[in-house]
């Protein structure tokens, strides 16, 4: 009797240990996809997705016009300067060359500063439109005053570099860097499809540009031609720019007017929907119109009133 009892308890506790492990195996099993699952989860959002991405396509063509701009007067400019006098004189080829190599160093000062306006703003569009409509009368200046002298085409020059490079470096890559990783996005894996399709389409652009100005710069007209062929690109540009532009302007208008409007707690003022009241208890007011405290310690709760 005792040992039929003892076999019987011996079957239970291997059926309850089998069950163990088989629930074990089932936790480890599912750790396991859960984490697969979230290491290969995320997917890379397809061509056609990340061209409906916001922004995604205005600063797409306006790279596109940037970059055609940039591109005809880097490779144009040393032939441009070897064919035209300057200050009274005519350089040569490998003079002109060499003169020609301070459109990039303004560009990379005004990629600088492009880049830190942009931080310092968080208003990328605006910083990008006032580059390229400001490169409109300075491609200008320089295209009707920078022969006088040598100083004012250095001068010149490095200024047309400052502003049209400035946009094009900003977007190329922190703009697209921004979209990629946006919130639009929703989980999926976009930064690298975005900024090929940001820099492809400046690609194509910085292609075109050269191109045709070996065309129309033998119409009549020659290089005035070349140069309304730009100051047009670069107003493309900007008008691209505009819906992006007046949505951030409207954002720096809320924030500002909201700051002012806001009243210290306790002095008889409302907390908004949405507003924070502070960063250590998070009091905000829901959808709902119901005040909420989220305490560190105590968790969410609901009070009557701040």
């Amino acid at each position: 009797m005792g040992s039929t009892l003892v076999a019987i308890n011996d079957e239970r506790s291997d059926d309850e240990d089998s069950d163990l492990d088989s629930e074990r195996d089932l936790l480890l099993a599912d750790e396991r996809g859960g984490r697969a699952g979230s290491r290969g989860g995320s997917q890379g959002v397809n061509f056609f997705s990340a061209w409906r991405l916001p922004g995604v396509a205005v600063y797409a063509f306006t790279l596109f016009f940037a970059k055609l701009v940039a591109y005809t007067f880097l490779y144009w400019l040393p032939y441009y300067i070897s064919s035209t006098e300057v200050g009274g004189k005519r350089l040569s080829p490998a003079e002109a060359g060499k003169l020609s190599i301070l459109f990039d160093v303004g560009g990379v000062m005004g990629g600088i500063v492009a880049g830190f306006l942009s931080d310092k703003s968080s208003c990328p569009a605006i910083v990008s439109a006032s580059f390229v409509y400001i490169a409109i009368p300075v491609l200008y200046v320089y295209r009707e005053y920078g022969n006088l002298s040598f100083s004012t085409n250095i001068g010149l020059m490095m200024l047309a570099g400052f502003f049209v490079n400035g946009p094009y470096a900003l977007i190329t890559t922190a703009v697209s860097a921004d979209l990629g990783s946006s919130s639009a996005v929703k989980g999926e894996k976009a930064l690298a499809t975005v900024t090929a399709i940001i820099d492809g389409s400046g690609s194509i652009g910085a292609a075109i540009g050269p191109m045709m100005t070996g065309y129309i710069s033998e119409l009549p007209g020659g290089f005035d031609n070349v140069f309304s062929m730009l100051y047009a690109a670069a107003l493309s540009a900007g008008l691209l720019l505009s819906s992006l532009v007046l949505k951030e302007l409207g954002g720096l208008l809320r924030n500002r007017n909201g700051d002012i409007d806001r009243q210290p707690p306790g002095d008889g003022a409302r907390l908004r929907r949405g507003e924070v009241l502070n960063q250590s208890s998070f009091a905000f007011r829901d959808s709902q119109d119901v005040n909420i405290v989220i305490d560190n310690e105590s968790g969410p709760r609901r009070i009557d009133q701040f």
